[in-house]
């Protein structure tokens, strides 16, 4: 077993698990210190027992180590695979026919980890692609990204993707929509990306009317692709209440613009609410299942929005996510 894939894999499901970032990045900290070890000097510590004398090796990432480089299934892996996720479903089928998740963060905006690491991850789940959207500039909190970072960003990627073929990241942005519904982007540097998302981050409790407003004129905007978290609601501890607008006329525009609504899978998100979903189900919109994972184990919350997708009627034929990349991309290209 590969020591590296071992302890980054241990990483992963511990995130999942919602088990606090210090003990996460403790094993991605061991893996990148076995990395950038010269050849055979691990095998010489594991021989002499002194793996612990490395800054960043404990005495669990060391046991972890030893058992994988010996040939042993370690046995904290064992334990972690199957640990619990709160409130986790199954995600049935519809959680088999993804083959890939439109929202994801780096950590060249606030997500937590390299591209590279998020790439990785969603293969490990058995994804053919990843689209990346990290946010954009006048989202500052998060470290949003200007026109020249992102087309930095674009290069980086098509870098990573000589390497990781034939898996695929996708390019994109998750776009701010603006209290008047224009966009936080260039339009011509947004024509350059495989799948927009555009989500409202302030001003939540605007007036409905004009809510609804905003929302309807980022929707005919052509970059747009996916509508995410569209009521920005958030259901755990730090509770914040749906913005109002008229979801009706909102998910007709979306429907005839082909935009997809997005199911965001955040467990304090679940966005949107099951009643509202069912709405744009009758309504007949496309959507995209995304987990808007801001580190590698969260791209293992799909299930969260798979399963509120299949009890309102969610067809698998109308989740753009279960495209192939090409026929995503062409989908996207088509507005």
């Amino acid at each position: 077993m590969n020591p590296v894939r071992v302890l980054r894999q241990i990483a992963l499901y511990l995130e999942r698990a919602g088990e606090p970032t210090y003990r996460v990045r403790a094993f991605r900290r061991a893996a990148a210190v076995v990395e950038g070890l010269p050849e055979g000097e691990l095998e010489q510590r594991v021989r002499a027992g002194t793996l612990t004398a490395l800054s960043g090796i404990g005495k669990t990432t060391a046991a972890v180590i030893t058992d994988a480089l010996q040939g042993r299934e370690p046995a904290y892996l064992t334990e972690v695979a199957t640990r619990a996720v709160p409130g986790m479903p199954d995600g049935g089928p519809l959680l088999k026919a993804l083959r890939g998740d439109c929202h994801t963060h780096s950590d060249w905006s606030d997500g937590g980890s390299p591209i590279d690491e998020m790439a990785e991850a969603a293969r490990q789940l058995g994804h053919s692609y990843l689209v990346l959207t990290d946010h954009s500039p006048r989202l500052t909190v998060a470290n949003g990204l200007s026109g020249e970072r992102l087309r930095a960003q674009l290069d980086v990627v098509a870098a990573l993707n000589t390497e990781l073929a034939p898996f695929r990241i996708l390019t994109g942005i998750e776009v701010d929509i603006l209290d008047d519904g224009t966009l936080d982007q260039d339009p011509e540097l947004l024509a350059e990306l495989d799948v927009v998302v555009a989500s409202v981050h302030s001003h939540l409790r605007m007036p409905r009317a004009e809510m609804t407003e905003r929302m309807l004129t980022a929707v005919a905007n052509p970059r747009v692709n996916v509508l995410g978290h569209c009521t920005g609601r958030l259901v755990t501890r730090r509770a914040r209440p749906e913005s109002q607008f008229d979801a009706e006329a909102v998910f007709a525009a979306c429907r005839d613009n082909d935009v997809a609504v997005e199911i965001n899978s955040r467990p304090e998100r679940l966005d949107p609410p099951r009643r509202l979903l069912r709405l744009a189900v009758e309504i007949g919109c496309r959507f995209a299942i995304d987990s808007d994972a801001h580190a590698p184990g969260q791209l293992g919350w799909l299930p969260f929005g798979c399963a509120r997708a299949l009890e309102c009627g969610v067809q698998p034929d109308s989740v753009v996510n279960t495209m192939t990349a090409d026929d995503l991309v062409a989908w996207a290209a088509g507005r």
